[in-house]
């Protein structure tokens, strides 16, 4: 996962014979290399990020060389009511082997939740959802949410090692009604302020909350003047923020004149960029003086 070289573990649902699969964002954001086991055959492959929407925590991967994959039946989540029976499929715990289950019922229907990701420092709510009194556990999270017909109503969302976001006796799934217009707009390949297409361009950087605030996003610098941005936690080596010059300890303060307040604004404002573009960075090193520098972003990790 990212520049930290951890693991991740999730679930995803296969929409088609050629190995297109449905799951959850946050369970491939931050990861350098995917793979995908199919359980209906077995075998493993290596996966390819389609696109992703960030906002409603839904990607589309695609297993490379797979064919004949048995599909899931897609139901309708406009259908379902609060106390139909239901079952969360997953992968809990993250330990492979067969699909776990969790039975339960639908509680509630149209609710919110907001998850903090640790990777990247941003923040999102998700709406809309459906919750149910189920055992959804880490792991679970991209996997279907059943009905008692077998046909996929929701996809499954439960907190990843670094969400806040963590399930217990009550879990949450995206109704696949709007999962399933999601992915079909990642597959015409139309991006939008959420919808990313293809590989992720990134300044190659980690960036935080400024520990020190004066007010939202403000920071005193060592001088005592104020700074609005946020705090530049940690640079990759050989990244396009090294070679500009960004360090630990800086304040990014706009990307293309448009101002960063927070890690959840840097990320929404790189969402419509790709590898190889050229961005302005402005930013207040640790002196306080103010610098700026034209950057072309590398290929990097989903946020």
């Amino acid at each position: 996962m990212g520049y930290q070289n951890g693991e991740g573990a999730g679930t995803g649902i296969v929409l088609s014979p050629s190995g297109e699969v449905l799951t959850n964002n946050h369970v491939i954001s931050g990861a350098t290399s995917i793979t995908a086991t199919d359980i209906g055959n077995g075998q493993t492959y290596p996966v390819t990020v389609v696109g992703y929407d960030r906002v409603h925590d839904v990607a589309v991967l695609q297993m490379q060389g797979a064919s004949g994959l048995q599909t899931a039946s897609i139901g309708d989540s406009g259908a379902v009511a609060v106390g139909d029976e239901i079952a969360a499929i997953g992968n809990a715990g993250g330990v492979g082997g067969t699909p776990s289950i969790a039975a339960g019922t639908v509680s509630a229907l149209d609710q919110a939740i907001t998850v903090s990701d640790d990777t990247t420092g941003s923040s999102e709510q998700f709406v809309g959802l459906i919750q149910v009194a189920a055992e959804v556990a880490p792991g679970d999270s991209g996997g279907p949410l059943v009905n008692t017909a077998g046909q996929v109503i929701g996809v499954d969302t439960a907190g990843s090692d670094g969400s806040r976001f963590q399930s217990g006796s009550e879990g949450m799934a995206i109704p696949i009604n709007d999962a399933i217009a999601i992915s079909k707009q990642i597959d015409t390949g139309t991006g939008s302020a959420n919808v990313h297409i293809g590989p992720t361009g990134i300044l190659g950087i980690m960036v935080h909350e400024p520990a020190i605030q004066t007010g939202h996003g403000r920071l005193r610098s060592r001088y005592g003047s104020k700074v609005p941005g946020i705090a530049v936690a940690g640079v990759n080596p050989g990244s396009p923020g090294e070679q500009a010059g960004l360090a630990a300890g800086d304040v990014i303060v706009s990307l293309d004149g448009a101002a960063v307040d927070s890690p959840t604004t840097l990320t929404s404002l790189l969402t419509g960029h790709h590898p190889g573009d050229l961005v302005r960075v402005a930013w207040a090193d640790q002196s306080g003086q103010q610098q700026n520098a034209a950057l072309r972003l590398a290929a990097g990790p989903p946020s």
